[in-house]
C-alpha cells in the first residue's frame, strides 16, 4: 500500500508536522538550544540520548541507534504500518490522503471484512452472557477469569449449533464472512466454522477484528483451531494480545512471549498486561521481525519440557540473523508440567514477575544449550563447543553484541587454566607428575585511535565508508583517512581481496608500507573491532568531548561559525 500513496504528498505531510509537538505529546521532551531530549522510548535509559532536531525533521537516539522522521516515529510508537501511520498524520493536520481508485476500492474491502468480523466478535461476546454461554462461564470462572478480563479481551462463545452465526447476520455480513472463512461454504451450503468453543478475537493495532482463535468445550479432536488466512490475517504478522497491552501500557517497554491465549489472559487477570503471543509458528522469522517492530526487549516464555526447550531453540536461532546493538532478548523456562496460566495462579504475581527479571538472555542461552554434554576441562570438547556455537555467530550481523560473544566463545574454548592447572591430586593420570605451564597472560597495549582504525579497516575494509566519514568531520585520523579513502577507490569488499592488493600492488605497497611501524604487540580481532566501533558510533558525550577537543586545537583559525559552536559546547549543553 505504501507505493500507492504519492511521494509529494508524503513530503508535503512531513513538511507541515511539528516533530517536537508530536513526538511531545507521546513523551516527555525537554528543550536543549535548538533541539530537545528525553529518555528514549525505544529502549531502557536512565540519561537521556533521545535526541529531536525539528529543524532537521528527524530523530536520533545516540543509545540505541533509532533514526527517522515523522512516520517512522509514529510507526514504531504506536505499531502501525506505513500506510496507517500516514493517514494518522493526515488526520492530525487536517489532510486527505490521495489514494488511487483501486488503492481505495482495496481500503473498502478490508474495512468490509473486519466491519464483518467485529460483528462476529459482539455476537460470540453476547453470546456468552446468554443462556447457551452458561456452561462456557463455568468453565472460565474456573480458570479464575472474572468479567472485568472477559471485557476486557472481549471473550466470547461459539453456539454449538451449526448455523448460529450465519443466521443472524445480514445479507451483506454473510459473504465476507465466507470470505474470511469464519463461514465456510465448503459443502455448497454455509456452516460456521466454530461451533461450541471459547473464542479469543484476535485485533490488530487499530483494535480492528482480523480473526479469531477457538478452544473447544467438547470432545474435538482439535483444541485448538484458528481463522484460515485472509486479506486482512496474517498469521505471521498477528500478535494476539498486542491491541490490549498497548491500551493497558500505553509505552510498552518490552514484551512477554507465551504460548496461549489463555496464558496472555491469566498473566493480565494478574496484572502482567504485556504478555502476548504468536500466531502459528511462535518462532520463525516473519513473528520476531512483528514483534521487533514493537519493542527492544523480549522475554520468550515456554515450558520446561523437551518441546518447550525445542521451541526455545527454534525462537534463539531464528532470532540471530536479527540481533542488533539496542536489542534485548531473554528466555524463561518454566519448570516443567507447568505453563503460565497454572504458575502465576499458583506462585501468584510477583513470584511470576521475579521469574522474569531473571529470564536467562540470549547470549548465556546460547552457551548454556551448546555447551550441554560437554566437559569444557578436555580440549576435544572445548573444539567441539566451538564448532557448534561458530556457525551461530557467523550468521548475526556485525554488532557489539556478536563481537562480545565471539570473545566468550574464544575465552570457553581456550579454558587454559581450567585444564593447565588441575589438581595434583589426579595421580595416575595421563598427566601424572606432569609440571603444569606458566600461564602467560595477553598484555594490553595502548594504541592510538588513528592504529585503531587503520588495523579495524585491515581486518574488516567494508568498514571504510565509516571512517572516511568520521574522519572528515573530526578533521584527525589522517592515515585512517587515506588508507580508507584507497580502500574505497579501489571497490574492496573483503579482508582476502585488501591483503592480495597489498601484496600484489607496488605503489599501494609502498604507500602503506610503514603504516603499522611501531606497533610491538596487534590486539585480537574482536578487541580490534570493538574499540573501532565505539570511535564510529561514539554516545552523545564522547561526540562533545572529540569535537571541543578539536575545536581547542585550531582555535586561532576557527571561523565565526566554528567560535559559537565552541561557546555552545563549552557552555554545558549537557544536561
Amino acid at each position: 500500500m505504501s507505493g500507492l500513496i504519492p511521494q509529494p504528498f508524503v513530503e508535503n505531510l512531513l513538511d507541515r508536522i511539528d516533530l517536537a509537538e508530536l513526538i511531545g505529546s507521546r513523551i516527555t521532551l525537554k528543550k536543549a538550544g535548538a533541539n530537545y531530549k528525553a529518555c528514549c522510548p525505544f529502549h531502557d535509559e536512565k540519561t537521556p540520548s533521545f535526541n529531536v532536531r525539528p529543524d532537521k525533521g528527524f530523530y536520533h537516539c545516540f543509545g540505541c541507534g533509532a533514526h527517522g522522521d515523522a512516520i517512522s516515529f509514529v510507526r514504531e510508537f504506536d505499531g502501525l504500518g506505513f500506510t496507517e501511520a500516514v493517514e494518522e498524520l493526515a488526520r492530525r493536520v487536517g489532510l486527505e490522503v490521495p489514494y488511487d481508485q483501486s488503492a481505495r476500492q482495496e481500503i473498502r474491502q478490508a474495512r468490509t471484512l473486519t466491519d464483518a468480523l467485529d460483528f462476529a466478535s459482539r455476537f460470540y461476546h453476547s453470546a456468552l452472557q446468554g443462556e447457551q454461554g452458561a456452561y462456557a462461564r463455568d468453565y472460565l470462572k474456573q480458570r479464575g477469569l472474572d468479567s472485568t478480563i472477559i471485557e476486557q479481551y472481549q471473550v466470547g462463545y461459539a453456539p454449538s449449533t451449526g448455523t448460529a452465526l450465519f443466521d443472524v447476520a445480514s445479507k451483506d455480513l454473510q459473504g465476507p464472512l465466507i470470505e474470511t472463512g469464519t463461514v465456510s461454504d465448503k459443502y455448497g451450503r454455509p456452516r460456521d466454522l466454530f461451533r461450541n468453543r471459547i473464542m479469543f478475537p484476535i485485533r490488530n493495532s487499530r483494535g480492528k477484528t482480523v480473526a479469531f482463535g477457538g478452544r473447544t468445550l467438547g470432545d474435538d479432536k482439535a483444541k485448538y483451531i484458528n481463522s484460515p488466512e485472509s486479506d486482512v490475517f496474517h498469521k505471521s504478522r498477528e500478535i494476539y494480545g498486542l491491541f490490549e497491552a498497548r491500551q493497558a501500557i500505553r509505552q510498552l517497554d518490552k514484551l512477554l512471549v507465551v504460548e496461549g491465549y489463555m496464558d496472555v489472559i491469566a498473566l493480565a487477570q494478574h496484572g502482567i498486561h504485556y504478555a502476548v503471543a504468536t500466531l502459528g509458528t511462535a518462532t520463525n522469522q516473519d513473528s520476531l521481525a512483528a514483534l521487533l517492530k514493537q519493542v527492544r526487549h523480549i522475554v520468550f516464555c515456554f515450558d520446561g519440557d523437551v518441546a518447550g526447550f525445542r521451541a526455545a531453540d527454534r525462537a534463539m536461532e531464528n532470532a540471530l540473523e536479527l540481533m542488533a546493538d539496542g536489542l534485548h532478548l531473554q528466555f524463561l523456562m518454566l519448570p516443567n508440567g507447568e505453563d503460565p496460566d497454572t504458575l502465576v495462579r499458583k506462585e501468584g504475581p510477583e513470584a511470576f514477575q521475579k521469574r522474569i527479571e531473571g529470564a536467562t538472555p540470549l547470549s548465556r542461552y546460547l552457551f548454556d544449550r551448546q555447551s550441554e554434554g560437554l566437559d569444557l576441562e578436555l580440549p576435544e570438547h572445548r573444539g567441539e563447543l566451538r564448532a557448534r556455537v561458530e556457525p551461530m555467530l557467523n550468521r548475526m550481523p556485525r554488532c557489539t553484541l556478536r563481537d562480545a560473544m565471539w570473545h566468550e566463545m574464544l575465552r570457553l574454548c581456550g579454558g587454559r587454566s581450567q585444564w593447565q592447572n588441575r589438581q595434583q591430586s589426579q595421580k595416575g593420570g595421563w598427566n601424572s607428575g606432569r609440571r603444569d605451564r606458566v600461564n602467560e597472560e595477553r598484555i594490553d597495549v595502548k594504541l592510538s585511535k588513528d592504529s585503531i582504525l587503520c588495523l579495524a579497516l585491515l581486518e574488516a575494509p567494508d568498514l571504510a565508508t565509516e571512517v572516511t566519514e568520521l574522519a572528515r568531520n573530526s578533521r584527525q585520523f589522517n592515515q585512517a583517512r587515506h588508507f580508507a579513502d584507497w580502500i574505497l577507490e579501489n571497490q574492496i569488499g573483503d579482508r582476502k581481496a585488501l591483503v592480495r592488493r597489498l601484496a600484489l600492488d607496488n605503489t599501494a605497497r609502498e604507500r602503506f608500507y610503514h603504516l603499522f611501524d611501531g606497533i610491538e604487540h596487534i590486539p585480537a580481532r574482536e578487541r580490534t573491532l570493538a574499540a573501532a566501533r565505539e570511535l564510529l558510533s561514539p554516545n552523545e558525550e564522547t561526540t562533545r568531548q572529540q569535537r571541543l577537543a578539536t575545536l581547542l586545537r585550531n582555535l586561532s583559525k576557527l571561523t565565526n561559525e566554528e567560535r559559537q559552536e565552541l561557546i555552545a559546547l563549552s557552555g554545558g549543553t549537557r544536561d
